[in-house]
């Protein structure tokens, strides 16, 4: 599967508390509370998300996998447009990222949990 918007947007609807905000004109960044944990390159198409630093170095050595810009210091990958992904893997890693930003929010940040 290829990551598009349509499929990213189905998969972070199910995140409790998700928002979604344009940032530096052409990225759409879901967020949890004040922070954002998956990011769309609306004109270039890629996806970038949270891992954590076993899960990045890991990750960066498949073909159209790499280091996010400006935020790879902080275990940020991201998936190159065109690049096939399996629609699980993507949605643990995707979940795994959710999960460590809501973590690390402050508690009236926190999304309340679903029902």
């Amino acid at each position: 599967m290829i990551v598009d918007l349509a499929t990213l947007r189905a998969l972070v609807s199910e995140l409790p508390g998700t928002r979604e905000d344009v940032k530096w004109g052409a990225d759409l960044c879901f967020c949890v509370g004040p922070k954002m944990y998956c990011v769309y390159g609306l004109e270039s198409g890629g996806c970038s998300f949270k891992t954590d630093p076993e899960t990045f170095g890991r990750l960066c050595t498949r073909p159209g996998w790499g280091p996010a810009p400006y935020v790879a210091r902080y275990h940020w990958v991201r998936i190159e447009p065109g690049t096939d992904v399996d629609p699980a893997e993507l949605r643990a890693l995707v979940t795994a990222s959710y999960t460590a930003v809501a973590r690390g929010l402050k508690k009236a940040d926190r999304p309340a949990p679903a029902p």
